[in-house]
């Protein structure tokens, strides 16, 4: 077994709970709709919920032809979240969606969640972002702020690459509550030392393998070794960037490396992989990537290293399925 899977284990998607059997191959790490808060807002931006519909249908039509099962929107709460309009996509594309709460890093967050009405003002505890999520997973995503529709099926933070903020901390202290006590996994994107902060996560008694490590192939953490260290504690890696050219990240040619020391090392059964793909974004540039580019561009390269059908299977189908599946809940005992 690779994880917390059952006969009837399940995940959420936006049109409810779907058998975790059911995903087939997963898109961990997307966006669907990305809007930079505020942009919304904007007089020269034009919001058409009909041409973005139509944008995205296609898109996931395109992935599903290419062999996808499930797309997971990644990006939380306050960053285009449109439930909805995810309902009606995934009705008329035949892809699972799941869709995610949570929040981060700070500079995106808005003045709400920074000085609340204390005197002086200081950031939200950790409890309050907890609560927050938590609720989003139990009773609904909030859509926009009052009526609540599906859960959420996961949890995603994440902090600043200059280094985690005090904000930040607490942030990612009340994903892992909120994941601890509710079953669904936690998506951490590091900030500037993914060691550190996972072990916040890990402070929490949420465990390990409740936990994926966003942005393991940036070429800092490859150079502190730390994929195959966080994979040896129990949480999951993504490789998440597959496509990129900027020199912040690896090459495809070196994750292609990476991917096969990881396999031959044990530890294929923690590796996940995504593009972070936005399939419409408003208020910043497009990451212009089709959501199938593990599947029809990268796969065939890892095919080429040497890489079995079985081991592929494991890491866009089992792992993924694993991390996803809402496991029992499991409250802390020293609160």
């Amino acid at each position: 077994m690779t994880g917390p899977e059952t006969a009837t284990a399940t995940v959420h998607t936006v049109l409810g709970p779907v058998p975790a059997d059911d995903l087939g191959v997963v898109a961990v790490h997307e966006a669907l709709l990305s809007v930079l808060p505020g942009a919304q807002y904007a007089y020269d931006i034009d919001l058409d919920r009909a041409a973005i519909f139509t944008t995205l249908l296609g898109k996931l039509r395109d992935f599903r032809a290419a062999g996808g099962g499930t797309l997971v929107d990644a990006t939380g709460m306050f960053h285009g979240r449109d439930v909805p309009m995810y309902e009606n996509l995934s009705r008329a594309s035949g892809v699972h969606i799941i869709a995610s709460t949570g929040l981060g890093p700070e500079n995106l967050l808005g003045g709400y969640f920074l000085t609340p009405q204390t005197n002086p003002p200081t950031p939200w505890p950790a409890d309050k972002f907890a609560d927050l999520f938590t609720r989003e997973v139990t009773e609904g995503m909030v859509v926009p702020r009052v009526e609540r529709r599906a859960a959420a099926g996961l949890i995603a933070t994440a902090a600043h690459p200059d280094g985690m903020t005090a904000t930040e901390e607490n942030l990612f202290r009340g994903a892992a509550r909120a994941g601890r006590d509710t079953g669904v996994a936690v998506s951490l994107r590091y900030g500037k030392d993914p060691l550190a902060d996972l072990d916040i996560a890990l402070d929490e008694h949420l465990p390990a393998d409740r936990i994926v490590v966003g942005g393991l192939d940036r070429r800092d953490a490859v150079a502190a070794g730390a994929p195959a260290e966080i994979a040896r504690r129990g949480a999951y890696i993504a490789l998440d960037h597959l496509g990129s050219t900027d020199d912040r990240h690896l090459s495809d040619a070196e994750r292609v490396d990476l991917i096969t020391e990881l396999v031959a090392a044990g530890l294929g059964h923690r590796i996940l992989l995504s593009c972070r793909a936005t399939g419409v974004a408003t208020g910043h540039p497009a990451r212009e990537l089709p959501f199938g580019y593990v599947l029809t561009t990268f796969a065939p390269q890892l095919r080429a290293a040497g890489l079995g059908e079985d081991e592929l299977t494991g890491i866009l189908t089992v792992n993924p399925r694993a991390l996803l599946t809402v496991s029992s809940p499991r409250p802390s005992t020293d609160q």
